[in-house]
């Protein structure tokens, strides 16, 4: 694990169905890494998030985005590509995990440089194990960036 387990990951999660936030944290809980899940439930908050703005002003930059595309006012199609394009932003990783399996979202989101893409499974047991593949995967082979 490369010593990760030493301090928590910071994790971004942009949902706004209360239900996936709820089995996303459930999901989580159980991590075999420390981890620090905060939650956004819309676009224009997620931005603030990540710019530190307002009262968002003392959270810790995320090592990992979970962005949703479908969210209220402006959606995760937007926030990937404002990410994308910021450069203070453009290294933080976004996994894009929504129920969208359309091929254009899918296109568009690697187009805007989505780390990957995963479809919510509608079966619990199935969203489950889609976390913990995302878990072991970004919390344990990959190599987060670090801000210093």
């Amino acid at each position: 694990m490369d010593g990760q387990a030493c301090y928590p990951i910071e994790v971004l999660l942009v949902e706004d169905n209360p239900a996936d936030v709820r089995l996303m944290q459930e999901a989580l809980k159980d991590s075999k890494v420390y981890n620090n899940l905060h939650v956004i439930n819309d676009g224009e908050n997620a931005m603030s998030f990540l710019r530190r703005k307002g009262k968002y002003a003392g959270v810790p930059e995320p090592h990992l985005i979970l962005l949703d595309l479908n969210l209220p006012g402006k959606d995760g199609r937007e926030v990937l590509d404002e990410i994308k394009n910021d450069p203070a932003l453009k290294h933080l990783p976004v996994v894009i995990v929504t129920t969208s399996a359309a091929e254009e979202d899918i296109l568009k989101s690697y187009c805007n440089h989505a780390n990957c893409y995963v479809t919510k499974p509608v079966n619990l047991d199935q969203f489950i194990k889609v976390v913990q593949a995302i878990e072991d995967f970004w919390f344990t082979i990959v190599k987060l960036p670090r801000k210093k």
